[in-house]
């Protein structure tokens, strides 16, 4: 009788002991787990980089440029002055690509003279398709050092790359393609939503 008892407390004992083994490696599994799938998780501060971004156009000022962070990279809106989309047919013979025809530069909705949805404002990434440079904003016509042809734009003092008004890049530079068009809609008559094509031309 006692052999038997004896064999009952060892399979109980057995048991008990495959349990909490059982209980112990889960609970290893799902403390080492736990770390390792929370980092595949894109953070707040990196959803918030991919984020679309929401600018209120309504002081800006013609001829004045905005300059707001999207992806960590600067985009600029530009709310053009009347002489300045009034000059931007007369640069065109200058100009690489005067038809924005490389698809990868903008937007089909942005794919016109002005590279807008709406002629008075322009909103460009504002990297050099050279090297990577920040161009500065030049919306003086004829300045002495740009010369008598130049309309307003952009000037990018790393290598020499200008670009018209439009965010198109002039011939003989060393700038491949146009300066980027990102996705971007009005929301409102003052509110642009850059990151996001609001699913309509």
């Amino acid at each position: 009788m006692a052999d038997s008892d004896s064999k009952s407390v060892d399979k109980k004992r057995r048991r008990m002991l495959i349990g909490a083994t059982a209980v112990m490696g889960a609970a290893g599994t799902a403390a080492f787990a736990a770390p390792l799938l929370i980092s595949w998780m894109p953070s707040e501060r990196a959803k918030a980089a991919g984020a679309p971004v929401e600018v209120n156009v309504s002081k800006v000022e013609p001829g004045q440029l905005l300059r707001v962070i999207w992806r960590g990279k600067p985009v600029w809106v530009v709310r053009r002055t009347k002489q300045m989309l009034a000059d931007l047919p007369s640069v065109e013979p200058l100009l690489k690509d005067p038809e924005s025809t490389v698809d990868t530069q903008q937007p089909p909705y942005a794919k016109n003279r002005y590279r807008s949805r709406k002629p008075e404002f322009l909103i460009l990434i504002g990297i050099c398709t050279h090297l990577g440079c920040s161009p500065t904003y030049r919306p003086e016509v004829a300045p002495a050092d740009l010369g008598a042809d130049w309309k307003g734009g952009y000037y990018c003092p790393c290598h020499g790359s200008r670009f018209d008004m439009a965010g198109r890049v002039y011939k003989n530079v060393p700038a491949p393609t146009n300066l980027v068009v990102p996705p971007h809609y009005f929301k409102t008559e003052s509110i642009v939503l850059v990151g996001e094509d609001g699913g309509a031309a």
